[in-house]
């Protein structure tokens, strides 16, 4: 039997969201219900719901920051109980056969992973996000939240955690690596405090200065504006990783010419427009240029449980449902430090 819950949803590319009810399925055998306390909004929430990656299947909840109490558990489900603090981020199912998913990378699944919203679901439904009161996911694709972190905090760890998380691990941020991250929003802030707490030297570049005071606070040693045409001279050749988490295009070949031997420079924003790349910029200096989505399950656990040793959690601004319209303007005007999360008792 089916459940009608609360919830935001765009009613198409062109309106905003407006409150509405959804159906979430019964919960089955390998089902945990959540109580969703918290939802993040990413930018790719914007992004999809307006159409600018595609058209997308209207009305949609979109949300993907999922962070609250499990209530209710199939009976075959082993790996989380009633009570628990759990979250969900960026896909809810995958084939779980192929040897993407056999190796813990999910997000690759060679057969396609189901996006938490806007995707076709393993019953033929289409899913919807977290914009809502409550959502089924089977508990393979749960994660614990520990105890460490409060859930508010938490919930933006699902999308811009892990998306930063994963390429800083994957290509070695450390004690000795001198790790440049580009833009200081909602991925960018993450990726900042990580690369610290992985014991990286860390700057920031992005198109001012005026986050610096912000940039330094999260863990950034140095802090430098794109905008003035000698920082790409002055730090040729500094860093060994750079993560480019802005969703607009800018001058790939000019960051890559910042990178020492053996450099990348590793892609986790995603802007509609191509960035086109010069063969040169590569082969100059035998560099990378990479991209990375989010991560997988293993990893997304292991990125919770990292934040919670090291007590890191995302800068956020907490929002009444009826403010979600407003807070998409403000992410587009860049206003705001740096995630909105949504109080989902508000949808009731």
């Amino acid at each position: 039997m089916t459940t009608t819950v609360n919830a935001y949803a765009s009613p198409s590319a062109t309106e905003d969201l407006v409150p509405t009810t959804i159906e979430r399925r019964e919960v089955g055998p390998e089902d945990v219900l959540i109580d969703i306390k918290y939802a993040g909004i990413c930018h790719t929430d914007i992004h999809t719901v307006r159409d600018e990656w595609g058209p997308q299947p209207h009305p949609l909840v979109p949300g993907h920051e999922i962070a609250g109490i499990v209530t209710e558990v199939g009976s075959n489900v082993t790996k989380h109980a009633v009570g628990d603090r759990v979250g969900v981020g960026c896909m809810v199912n995958s084939c779980g056969e192929c040897v993407n998913c056999k190796a813990g990378d999910e997000q690759y699944c060679l057969n396609g992973m189901v996006g938490t919203y806007g995707a076709p679901d393993r019953d033929g439904s289409i899913t919807q996000g977290g914009y809502a009161t409550h959502v089924v996911v089977t508990e393979d694709f749960v994660l614990r939240i520990p105890d460490g972190i409060d859930l508010d905090v938490a919930a933006p760890l699902l999308c811009a955690g892990i998306t930063t998380y994963s390429p800083l691990r994957r290509w070695g941020a450390g004690p000795g690596k001198k790790v440049a991250v580009v833009g200081l929003g909602g991925l960018g802030h993450m990726a900042v405090k990580l690369a610290h707490a992985m014991g990286a030297e860390v700057s920031v570049l992005s198109q001012s200065l005026k986050k610096q005071e912000d940039g330094l606070r999260l863990g950034a040693e140095r802090y430098y504006a794109t905008s003035d045409e000698n920082t790409f001279t002055d730090l040729a050749g500094s860093f060994d990783l750079i993560i480019n988490t802005v969703s607009a295009a800018i001058d790939i070949n000019s960051f890559l010419g910042l990178l020492t031997v053996d450099g990348a420079l590793v892609n986790v924003g995603a802007p509609a427009e191509p960035l086109p790349v010069n063969a040169f910029s590569l082969i100059g200096g035998r560099r990378s240029f990479a991209g990375s989505m989010i991560g997988g399950i293993p990893e997304t656990q292991e990125m919770l449980d990292f934040c919670a040793e090291h007590g890191l959690g995302a800068e956020i601004e907490v929002i009444p449902a009826d403010k979600i319209n407003e807070a998409y303007e403000r992410v587009l005007a860049s206003d705001v430090r740096y995630r909105f999360v949504i109080d989902t008792a508000t949808l009731n």
